[in-house]
């Protein structure tokens, strides 16, 4: 369960980078749902590369983005537990990195309605995120960040196979 307000237990001030990192640049200081806008964030800075380039490309980037992120995204969320304890509420660069596994599918034109889907997407990886069905909440028995990051690493790969699934067999 994650704490609703970081205290800094550590006594000493939370170096920047690390806070950044693991605060997905600040969103998850909003005072309202912060992994929700951690998701959002993720949208955010994937919809101009969506509108402006090339399938693979977005692909790519896309995916390379989640990866980057998510080991610099888990080593954040380690220091973060250092000061705020265990898996804090403003830590949500796990859920920009689940929500970027998640417009996957849109990324490569699978989505026969890609602008449709992207709520779609959000609303299932934010499903899978918070309810942790299918042994999702299991994955938060890892230590330090990589519990923290991999349940919604698992929540995005669970809404990449629904999305999946709706576009080649419902919306053909």
């Amino acid at each position: 369960m994650k704490s609703r307000k970081p205290i800094n237990i550590a006594g000493k001030p939370f170096p920047l980078v690390p806070k950044l990192l693991a605060t997905s640049f600040g969103v998850g200081f909003l005072p309202v749902a912060p992994g929700t806008w951690g998701a959002l964030l993720a949208i955010v800075l994937w919809l101009p590369l969506y509108l402006w380039a090339e399938p693979q490309i977005i692909f790519w980037v896309t995916a390379g983005a989640a990866v980057v992120y998510a080991v610099a995204g888990t080593w954040a969320s380690t220091e973060s537990e250092k000061y705020w304890g265990k898996d804090p509420v403003a830590a949500c660069a796990d859920e920009t990195v689940g929500q970027w596994i998640s417009l996957l599918p849109l990324s490569y034109g699978v989505a026969v309605e890609p602008w449709w889907m992207i709520p779609v997407s959000l609303a299932l990886f934010r499903f899978f995120d918070i309810y942790k069905p299918l042994g999702i909440r299991s994955m938060e028995r890892l230590s330090g960040g990589y519990g923290m990051m991999a349940d919604d690493i698992l929540a995005g790969v669970y809404s990449v196979v629904i999305l999946v699934a709706i576009n080649l067999y419902i919306l053909p």
